[in-house]
């Protein structure tokens, strides 16, 4: 039986263009993709990839199903 899990992606615009993509529950998973719609699948086949090799070694699989985000807004003086 396949398992559901839950991950977060931070999608970085770079300066050249495109998007670097990172998955902070999965350390050393990034990937790039020319626009948004190509880094999330991108995102989604890392993610995959990733997961495989995991299993393949018999690690435990971590996942952000129990990690709460919000993001917060300062002003500069």
């Amino acid at each position: 039986m396949e398992q559901s899990r839950m991950y977060r992606i931070a999608m970085k615009k770079e300066p050249e263009g495109g998007y670097t993509v990172t998955v902070p529950a999965l350390p050393g998973c990034i990937t790039y993709g020319e626009n948004i719609d190509e880094a999330i699948s991108m995102a989604e086949e890392a993610i995959e990839l990733y997961i495989q090799e995991l299993q393949s070694r018999g690690d435990e699989i971590p996942d952000d199903s129990n990690t709460l985000e919000y993001s917060i807004h300062l002003k500069s003086a």
